[in-house]
């Protein structure tokens, strides 16, 4: 899959796909208000995961940088932020949305979710996740405010078709969420999800 080959991570849906050591995955905010739920896993032990837990305690920042490696569970490099003309923004302490998420925000009935998404995704290549990580939501605002609350804020700065690039620093399946929010602002202020896309290419 080249730099020009992108795949689109349909609005309100998730996608995944298999990275190997060395290749670059570049993560495009295409209409520029669009979250994306960012998970990665070892190719051959997806006990193995990407952890903002460990992460956060490694860069000891809550968002990370460019240069910035993004650690596993096992306190292993697995991605390394290498580009990002997004603006920045992103989060690292908010769990991926569910079911219970929406209805304590007040839906009845199927609503779409981060945490199906990621299952999708991974079942459409024959995976299953061990369980739900906290993701990597790029793009999306989480201030954190003097006293240390946190709200849901609209992107400050939209930038239509920034974009992150990412290395695998092993082999990997990495997987996305075009985050299907649309009750808080953080997809906007007009709270509609739109597509995203992603592209995996070698360096």
């Amino acid at each position: 899959m080249s730099a020009e080959q992108l795949v689109t991570i349909p609005a309100r849906k998730g996608k995944a796909a298999f990275v190997a050591k060395g290749q670059l995955v570049k993560i495009i905010n295409t209409h520029g208000e669009q979250v994306v739920d960012t998970w990665a896993f070892r190719r051959d032990d997806m006990t193995e995961f990407m952890s903002n837990e460990h992460t956060r305690a490694h860069i000891l920042k809550i968002i990370p940088k460019t240069g910035d490696a993004l650690l596993t569970n096992h306190r292993r490099p697995i991605l390394t932020l290498l580009e990002d003309t997004s603006g920045g923004v992103h989060d690292t302490l908010i769990a991926a949305c569910d079911r219970y998420r929406y209805e304590l925000l007040g839906c009845e009935g199927h609503h779409d979710n981060c945490t199906d998404n990621l299952a999708q995704g991974l079942a459409d290549l024959g995976l299953t996740p061990p369980e739900t990580p906290s993701p990597l939501n790029l793009f999306m605002n989480i201030p954190v405010a003097p006293d240390n609350t946190l709200s849901f804020e609209a992107p400050p700065a939209p930038v239509k078709g920034g974009y992150v690039v990412l290395r695998a620093e092993m082999d990997l399946v990495i997987a996305f969420s075009a985050c299907p929010q649309d009750i808080l602002p953080i997809n906007g202020t007009a709270c509609q999800p739109t597509d995203a896309h992603f592209s995996v290419y070698d360096a």
